[in-house]
């Protein structure tokens, strides 16, 4: 199913953006981040799924959740996810952590 799920995404976020090609009851919420370095990335969460599904620098990469002391933490493919009550970080091989936001 994991393999799936995958395919879909990756489908959705290749049709231009458009997630219309996704039905309603697979995912839980689809949410677009803006960072202040200029990078921009969509990730998607799923009710029955503890991994998180970002589309980041034209790539899909599947985020596994980690332990994190406060907030949540996802990391895999050499990108991490950290999100917190103070704002959302993410991390990339090789390039310092940007602040990103809700866009």
């Amino acid at each position: 199913m994991n393999w799936r799920k995958a395919i879909i995404l990756a489908a959705a976020l290749s049709a231009g953006g458009t997630l219309a090609v996704v039905p309603r009851a697979l995912a839980q919420s689809f949410r677009t981040y803006r960072c202040t370095d200029g990078t921009q990335f969509i990730v998607a969460f799923y009710p029955y799924d503890t991994r998180a599904y970002m589309q980041i620098d034209g790539r899909p990469v599947t985020l596994a959740k980690r332990l994190a002391l406060s907030g949540s933490r996802y990391s895999g493919g050499g990108v991490t996810l950290k999100i917190t009550k103070a704002g959302t970080m993410v991390k990339r091989s090789r390039r310092p952590v940007t602040a990103c936001e809700l866009a």
